[in-house]
């Protein structure tokens, strides 16, 4: 790929950045909610088991975004100054670190899936879902670390839409597995959510080999052993800048909703599958906004490697205005088609019911958690890390866990109680990001990167 690419992706859309991301991110949520509708026929149950165990693999998995988010960002930085020698060395110290600290991740899974479980209180009737689920999904999760930092390599140089292709074909390949083995048809034994989890590993084995073959035909890029052997200290040092606030706030987020999802476990196994549904669909809303974010990231990296400081600030500000257009519409219409889309994981109308209402409460919830989700990526891309994470370990520990246990088990509103909770942290930290913007602090970072 030749050099002058930066200039492209300056120039470009946002449209025609966001797209294929968006494509991809929805695709990469897929295989959760394909397994949660599939392992819903084998009872809410098991779907309340798989939750608890995804929670311990997502919480894994933000461990390995680090090194993705703080790669994409110095990748765009180099890309932006055109200095492809040292771009290609980010990229290979982001393999490399993800690589080896995927490996660690997965043993540790595998030896102590049971005790993590336990640790989380999860009802001993659901331990038979939930433990081989776990076990094998986080026991493999070195794929998922060399998938992101592939993945992140990619989005960087700009090759969004070969990221989403593979993305979609991982997602078919994860539906037809799952058919098969979770039911056990064409032969096989049906091995239910043991069958899930090996879907899952399968299509992401085959993924991380076609992300591997575009990173060396695309980029020209070689894959070396050295790679896994041999890092630039200052591209590691560059990438943990970013990358360790970036996986601080992320961190956080995801142990503090561990420890709300256990206040749902306090509450009984239907509401913890209810907010397992409500949770997927959640995911589904929140997707553009993931997209638009990581796509104005990526042209305000660009930007600010270039110097053009002006123009990135007004950036945000046109990205943010599409990305709440676009929240509002996109919860307008899962929430009116809310009970028929719970319908399609249960017929528990109690349920139904319940997940219904949760989502009418994100009407209020998703916008706050828009400005996040667009504002943060761009401070991290101008070089100001720090005050996402420190704004958020005081939102998320200070407002959201109290008031959910206060609201939800304390005056007992039960989910709704918890719903939120969720809503006034993300609007407290989205509207602190959107003051940081505004007040240009993040300036001086961003001058800082060419000195």
């Amino acid at each position: 790929m030749r050099i002058d690419k930066s200039s492209q992706l300056r120039n470009a859309g946002l449209f025609a950045i966001t797209w294929p991301i968006f494509i991809e991110q929805l695709s990469h949520i897929l295989p959760g909610i394909v397994d949660t509708f599939m392992v819903s026929h084998l009872g809410d149950g098991a779907v309340a088991g798989l939750a608890v165990a995804n929670q311990i693999v997502g919480f894994f998995i933000i461990l390995f975004s680090f090194i993705g988010i703080g790669s994409t960002v110095v990748l765009t930085h180099y890309l932006g100054a055109r200095d492809r020698d040292g771009a290609a060395r980010v990229a290979a110290t982001a393999v490399g670190v993800n690589f080896w600290l995927g490996v660690v991740v997965s043993v540790l899974i595998w030896l102590g899936s049971g005790a993590m479980l336990r640790l989380l209180h999860l009802p001993p009737s659901l331990m038979p879902y939930a433990q081989p689920f776990l076990a094998l999904m986080g026991g493999t999760l070195f794929l998922e670390s060399l998938n992101i930092a592939f993945g992140a390599v990619l989005r960087a140089h700009g090759h969004t839409r070969e990221a989403m292709f593979i993305a979609i074909g991982m997602n078919v390949i994860n539906l037809l597995l799952n058919v098969v083995l979770i039911f056990g048809m064409l032969g096989l034994p049906k091995m239910g959510v043991v069958g899930a989890a090996l879907s899952t590993v399968v299509s992401r084995a085959l993924a991380c080999l076609a992300l591997a073959w575009v990173v060396r035909h695309q980029l020209q890029l070689r894959l070396r052993l050295h790679w896994l052997t041999r890092f630039s200290r200052d591209a590691i040092a560059r990438i943990l800048r970013i990358g360790i606030p970036a996986a601080g706030e992320n961190l956080c987020w995801q142990a503090s909703f561990m420890v709300i999802t256990y206040f749902v476990g306090q509450m009984g196994e239907s509401s913890l599958a209810t907010f397992s549904y409500a949770m997927q669909l959640s995911m589904i809303m929140m997707m553009l906004g993931i997209a638009i974010g990581i796509g104005t990231e990526i042209i305000v990296g660009h930007l600010v490697g270039a110097g053009e400081l002006d123009e990135a600030y007004r950036q945000l500000l046109r990205s943010l205005r599409v990305g709440l257009g676009v929240t509002v519409i996109t919860t307008c219409s899962v929430v009116a088609l809310a009970p028929w889309l719970f319908g399609m994981f249960t017929q528990d109308p109690v349920i139904i019911a319940g997940g219904a209402l949760l989502l009418r409460v994100s009407l209020l919830l998703e916008p706050g958690r828009t400005f996040n989700l667009v504002v943060i990526n761009s401070l991290r891309a101008t070089g100001d890390a720090r005050f996402p994470v420190l704004m958020g370990m005081c939102s998320m520990w200070g407002v959201a866990v109290p008031l959910a246990w206060y609201l939800g088990l304390h005056l007992g509103w039960g989910l709704i109680g918890i719903w939120i909770a969720f809503t006034c942290d993300e609007w407290v930290r989205g509207l602190s990001m959107y003051a940081r913007w505004k007040s240009r602090v993040w300036e001086k970072h961003a001058r800082a990167i060419h000195a």
